[in-house]
């Protein structure tokens, strides 16, 4: 019997996937960096039975039209907004993630983000490599105190919750807002759902957390980053399309806002010459939430479990439908 051909859209690290290769055909894109071509991908999802991709792969309606064979697509990310999950579930292919397994290191990058972007980490080092450093003063690169301040998380999921955790270390206060209450959260954490206006309002700290959905596209706007305080710090650590980039450019720039600490744009990889990336009270990273080796080496092992488990027709073991 012919094992299951399966493609990765990325090259996998050799004592990751050799446990899979009794079960598993498996041919990789010979770079781990460099985004596979959309025709190689077609090419190789004309024969494929399933694919592990990253979140810059486009699964489209088109593309599974091509793809005859296929069977599972193995998502390396919790969002799967690169997928059309409505077009795979017509054609009964399954579609998977990956949470659980990243939420810890997501917070531990979310909470990095907001305390650089509040005290002008980046732009101190800078300052400093750049050789400005001359003598010191009361003010020097002062920034906004983190402890006793108001964190507003949009989006409570499992990442919210672990950011909430870890913002109650610094003495914060946590609100969020939701689609529906979290009661369990804020009992166990100690955090108070209020109205996404009021959030918006009231925060020192505005956090998007939510997944990219129609409703969320653009969420954050020139409407809302008006009601946010001028001394308020914005961050996302979602995805990019959550915020119209123009609009909150315009509120840095005219001092709507303090600043803002970005991990995610709408087009990845951002352009050098992104506005965003002339403004000194903006700390942008290159979507690197769950980049810590061990999670990243977590994640690729749930997608070939993922993959294993369906092509010997067992249950998948996180399936998005």
């Amino acid at each position: 019997m012919n094992k299951p051909y399966v493609y990765s859209t990325r090259k996998l690290p050799e004592h990751l996937t050799a446990r899979y290769k009794n079960n598993l055909n498996l041919y990789m894109w010979e770079s781990e960096t460099e985004p596979v071509p959309p025709e190689v991908l077609k090419q190789e999802l004309e024969k494929a039975d399933g694919v592990l991709t990253t979140l810059t792969d486009q699964v489209d309606d088109q593309l599974l039209d091509h793809s005859s064979h296929l069977k599972i697509v193995a998502n390396m990310a919790v969002g799967f907004d690169n997928i059309d999950v409505d077009s795979a579930e017509k054609r009964n292919v399954i579609v998977t993630n990956t949470p659980d397994v990243l939420t810890d290191t997501t917070a531990d990058l979310a909470f990095t983000l907001l305390t650089a972007a509040a005290r002008r980490v980046v732009e101190a080092a800078e300052y400093v490599k750049e050789g400005q450093w001359g003598k010191w003063s009361p003010f020097l690169l002062a920034g906004s105190d983190v402890h006793h301040k108001k964190l507003g998380i949009v989006g409570m999921g499992r990442i919210g919750e672990a950011v909430a955790k870890r913002a109650k270390g610094f003495d914060m206060d946590v609100a969020y807002y939701n689609r529906t209450r979290k009661a369990e959260a804020e009992e166990a954490i100690g955090v108070r759902y209020e109205s996404f206006d009021n959030l918006i309002e009231s925060s020192d700290f505005v956090m998007c957390l939510v997944p990219l959905t129609k409703e969320t596209t653009k969420l954050f706007n020139t409407e809302v980053f008006k009601k946010m305080k001028h001394s308020s710090i914005f961050i996302n650590v979602s995805r990019g399309a959550t915020v119209d980039e123009d609009a909150l450019y315009a509120a840095l720039q005219s001092g709507e806002i303090k600043g803002a600490g970005l991990d995610v744009f709408e087009n990845e990889p951002i352009s050098p010459s992104h506005p965003l990336l002339s403004l000194k009270q903006v700390v942008c990273l290159p979507h690197i939430g769950s980049a810590s080796i061990e999670t990243r080496e977590a994640m690729i092992t749930l997608c070939l479990e993922n993959l294993s488990n369906v092509l010997s027709g067992k249950e998948a073991v996180t399936p998005v439908n």
